[in-house]
């Protein structure tokens, strides 16, 4: 979830830090400018970490007061990889999926309908989304009878699956804590162009290679399910390999700018979900 960066930048000393020892005055320095900063394609500044591995002689610019140190110097980062299993809590739910925060520090994490455990909806009453989980029919109402005895027992066992099923309806409520999977990090530059205003996105996800469909009667689909078949299963979804792709949006016309870094995440395997539906009998009364 968090991984340590080096970066290199020029530091400037304001004059008036021009006392203090030149190590500590580029500390201060680089604790106001990087922290709670998302960089691009690499992730959101934590804190320094460490002292600064290198420091330059400081240069001094015509009409500047202030003394200029290239630094090489270390950042704690928050990136989570793909696929990384990760807790938070619930901030927000709409029908187009659900926020989740990790603690104060950061809250675009968005887990889209799509990602949801199935069966899994939207109660516009609550306004919140509710999973109804399938466990299947025992086949209670397999036999069928012409007597008045067999009818109301029907009825009865009826009644009993229905309050059963509203006991199967788990919501996801406000500020609840929630397991998710990382499924993708998205990243986002505004700038301001001729054009107008421009938001560029980079992307980072798994590729996935998909099983092919082997037509009948053709050689050549055969040989490519045998290769398949030496490495695993034909029919299976394996991840390929991390991939990075970039769009541009133009954003003239829209008053709301995108996150600088928002995550894209999903509850739809087992285990994932609030972690109260996963705890044993005992915790479930809670």
């Amino acid at each position: 979830m968090f991984i340590v960066t080096t970066i290199v930048d020029t530091i400037r000393l304001p004059p008036h830090t021009l006392s203090l020892p030149t190590l500590q005055a580029l500390h201060n320095e680089i604790d106001l400018k990087y922290p709670n900063r998302v960089l691009m394609d690499v992730g959101l500044v934590i804190c320094r970490y460490g002292e600064c591995l290198k420091i330059s002689n400081g240069s001094c610019v015509p009409g500047d007061g202030g003394c200029h140190h290239e630094c090489v110097f270390r950042l704690v980062v928050f990136r989570p990889f793909v696929e990384e299993v990760l807790l938070g809590k619930i901030a927000k739910s709409t029908p187009d999926g659900i926020q989740v925060k990790l603690g104060d520090f950061f809250q675009d994490i968005h887990i889209p309908a799509y990602w949801m455990l199935r069966p899994s909806k939207f109660d516009e009453k609550s306004g919140l989304w509710v999973w109804s989980p399938d466990y299947g029919n025992d086949g209670d109402e397999q036999e069928d009878g012409d007597d008045d005895d067999d009818d109301e027992r029907q009825k009865i066992d009826g009644d009993n699956n229905q309050d059963e099923e509203e006991e199967q309806h788990y919501e996801m409520e406000l500020h609840s804590e929630i397991r998710f999977k990382v499924k993708s990090i998205h990243f986002t530059q505004v700038t301001n162009t001729a054009k107008g205003v421009q938001a560029t996105t980079t992307t980072t996800a798994h590729s996935y290679s998909f099983p092919k469909t082997n037509a009948t009667g053709t050689g050549g689909s055969k040989d490519q399910a045998g290769d398949d078949g030496k490495e695993g299963d034909p029919d299976a979804i394996h991840p390929v390999s991390l991939r990075k792709r970039s769009t541009s949006v133009d954003l003239s016309d829209n008053l709301q700018r995108p996150a600088s870094m928002h995550i894209v995440a999903s509850i739809c395997e087992d285990g994932l979900g609030l972690t109260s539906w996963w705890t044993g009998g005992d915790g479930d009364d809670d």
